[in-house]
């Protein structure tokens, strides 16, 4: 057989190999209990099992119909999303949540190829307005606001 779309086939080959991973792997190392009394492998082995079976879809279906060929990765959007939630993870406890969400949204922008500071901007306070009121103020968490002093 013929890949028809190379795209959908090498995403179907990711999602369907980290799926079987997780769901093998929690299967082995932790208690899968029952649906009325869940074990910690119950939900991610069910959602490792959704995720192999959709990568089994795109699979079968890039073997069938016509897709685009694959693209060029691109490494920069990949290096600065990646490297600003690394640095929010060690960030957001010196400098609050406020502003590391800031810091977040600024630098992962950096690696679009459209940057408007001021869409940056804006998308960055209305983030960290919405991750305060939801995780601070609706969930309760304990995050920071502010930089300690």
């Amino acid at each position: 057989m013929r890949i028809r779309n190379p795209t959908d086939f090498w995403t179907g080959l990711l999602f369907g190999g980290f799926g079987l991973f997780a769901a093998v792997y929690a299967a082995l190392h932790y208690n899968l209990g029952s649906a009325v009394r869940m074990g910690p492998a119950y939900f991610p082995v069910w959602v490792g099992g959704m995720v192999a079976l959709l990568g089994l879809v795109l699979l079968v279906g890039s073997l069938r119909i016509e897709g685009p060929r694959l693209q060029r990765i691109r490494l920069r959007p990949v290096l600065f999303v990646l490297g600003a939630s690394i640095a929010f993870g060690y960030l957001l406890k010196p400098l609050g949540l406020v502003l590391a969400t800031v810091m977040l949204v600024a630098v992962s922008a950096f690696g679009g190829h459209e940057f408007r500071w001021k869409e940056v901007a804006l998308l960055a306070v209305g983030l960290a307005a919405f991750a305060v009121a939801v995780f601070v103020w609706g969930l309760g968490l304990p995050f920071p606001l502010w930089p300690a002093s």
